[in-house]
């Protein structure tokens, strides 16, 4: 396949500011993500990949969150493209959505817990305790629940192969990362980045279904 090449309507802006050859690259992949070349999208995974998720890492800590995380990072980055602008480079752009993006879940992750057995006290003084609802499903839950997931399994099948392997494995078989590289016989950038455009596949598919993904 010939090499990429960018076509922007800012060119002469990219001349005059002397953009590295590593920017211009990603405006050229930046185009054919938006043109619809997949290989768009999986060079700018593969090339910022690891440095979204060593940045996530450093602020939550979590190395499994760090990973769902960089996947919810790069869906809305890639939502975003069409709006990125030349004006400063793609790193920058993404790394600004990546910091937002983890400050907005550690934020939701600090909400203030109270024990049950503690009495609280309204604005009058009285006293009262918290009523908790059961954690476990009702039958009418677990049904619900068996017919969502049902529904999941057979979009997941409806996907290409390549796609649905890599979803089945790390959703419905929970294998790590490591293990479905293994299983796949392919290297873990590539099973990311498989499973990355297999969860933007089915999100396409239930796109009007009220099925969660």
């Amino acid at each position: 396949m010939a090499p990429l090449t960018a076509s922007y309507p800012v060119e002469q802006a990219l001349v005059d500011k002397e953009l590295s050859q590593r920017a211009l690259r990603d405006i050229a992949l930046i185009e054919a993500a938006l043109a619809g070349n997949s290989r768009g999208y999986e060079e700018l995974l593969g090339s910022y990949r690891k440095s979204v998720t060593y940045l996530v890492l450093k602020m939550v800590g979590n190395s499994d969150d760090a990973e769902d995380l960089t996947q919810e990072i790069f869906t809305k980055a890639f939502r975003k493209l069409a709006h990125y602008r030349p004006d400063f480079a793609f790193s920058t752009w993404l790394f600004r959505i990546a910091t937002n993006h983890t400050i907005d879940f550690i934020r939701r992750g600090k909400l203030q817990t109270q024990s049950l057995h503690t009495a609280l006290t309204d604005e009058s003084s009285k006293r009262f305790s918290l009523d908790v609802r059961d954690p476990n499903l009702n039958p009418q839950e677990v049904y619900i629940q068996q017919q969502r997931m049902q529904i999941i399994k057979q979009g997941v099948q409806s996907l290409p192969p390549k796609y649905a392997k890599p979803l089945s494995l790390r959703y419905f078989q929970e294998l790590t990362y490591e293990e479905m590289a293994t299983e796949l016989k392919l290297p873990i950038g590539t099973v990311k980045a498989q499973l990355f455009r297999g969860r933007q596949m089915l999100r396409a598919v239930f796109k009007n279904s009220r099925a969660l993904i």
